[in-house]
């Protein structure tokens, strides 16, 4: 059986530490060294969201399993402490993977090529989970690209210059981001409120989204509950488990051709927490078919009103039979964890 350590670049981190110790004292993390504006009370309440959600993934691949593989204790290190992930000693049959996320590589600036190209000559295998069309608009993806053992990207297709610079066996899966929920971390509410809840964002609230609001306030009035924040803090995550049915908009980057089969990851909060998920398709179509087809969203057309009214009614409709169907899936396979560790076995 293969015995992996994985260790999850993180900006938020600093020098190489195990994960279990990192998560345990963010919460007391003291952020003001840390940005810009220390002052700034605003900027420090979005960078404490930030370095949450960063923990919240760090929490999740110290959890990983797969029955193919021994996941040793995760480790978690930042650009000061990148390269010491080469020179600690490996335990026997160690195989050593560096996760990296999102655009988080470019904390790395003009070296990233140079580091990952290092520590791959050194014996460690990267897996990129990229999102945002890292191949289209990440500047240092052409350097990083080359040393790459797994990407995970949403982007359909690929841009074909970024293709083109992955090695021969790079294993390259179309996957958008999805929940950063540990194992067992959210609850099954057996009796959730009959009410729809709206995860937004201010940043989104564009004409097409406001319409559809004032629209849902009239046929559900109180039956709606709308939340514009652009991230709910990850301590109040599992508390929206008290709703029945979680509408997730469309977001504002999905209605390129390239990302037409893309989302946001808050329908997999929602299934994580036992919700259903109530998702809009995409301009071009084809959002998240296979959950639609197996009935575990219900998805309703981009811009229609009287589709989306009867896609919330259906969610809640749904008894709990159904919902734990949803849980069930959603928290075995559409976590962070689950995605990364089937990667990592066929890599």
């Amino acid at each position: 059986m293969r015995r992996i350590r994985p260790c999850y670049f993180n900006t938020w981190a600093g020098g190489l530490e195990a994960a279990a110790d990192y998560v345990a004292r963010i919460g007391s993390l003291d952020l003001r060294p840390l940005v810009a504006n220390p002052q700034d009370g605003e900027l420090l309440r979005k960078a404490r969201l930030d370095c949450d959600w960063y923990a919240a993934n760090a929490r999740c691949f110290a959890t990983m399993s797969h029955p193919q593989m021994e996941f040793l204790p995760a480790w978690v290190v930042g650009k000061p402490g990148v390269l010491d992930l080469a020179k600690v000693p490996r335990e026997p049959g160690e195989e050593r993977w560096l996760i990296t996320m999102a655009h988080q590589p470019q904390a790395l600036g003009d070296i990233a090529g140079r580091v990952f190209g290092l520590l791959a000559k050194m014996g460690v295998r990267h897996c990129f989970y990229a999102f945002d069309e890292a191949s289209r608009f990440m500047s240092c993806f052409k350097d990083i690209a080359p040393h790459l053992d797994v990407l995970i990207h949403d982007e359909s297709p690929l841009a074909e210059t970024g293709r083109a610079l992955l090695k021969p066996g790079c294993v390259a899966s179309h996957r958008s981001w999805v929940a950063n929920f540990a194992p067992g971390e959210a609850v099954f509410n057996e009796a959730p409120e009959e009410k729809i809840y709206f995860l937004g964002s201010q940043m989104g609230l564009t004409p097409h989204r406001q319409r559809q609001l004032e629209f849902l306030r009239r046929k559900f009035k109180d039956r709606l509950v709308a939340s514009h924040d652009h991230s709910t803090p990850v301590d109040a995550r599992r508390e929206l488990n008290r709703y029945k049915v979680g509408l997730c908009p469309e977001g504002r980057k999905f209605t390129t051709p390239a990302m037409r089969a893309s989302h946001t990851d808050r329908p997999f909060w929602s299934g994580c927490l036992g919700m259903v998920p109530v998702s809009e398709n995409s301009k071009p179509g084809g959002r998240l078919e296979e959950l639609h087809a197996a009935g575990l969203i219900v998805r309703y057309e981009h811009g229609d009103l009287e589709s989306l009214a009867a896609a919330c009614e259906r969610g809640l409709a749904l008894g709990n039979v159904e919902r734990r169907k949803i849980y069930d899936h959603f928290n075995a396979h559409e976590t962070v964890g689950a995605v990364v560790a089937e990667a990592l076995a066929a890599a």
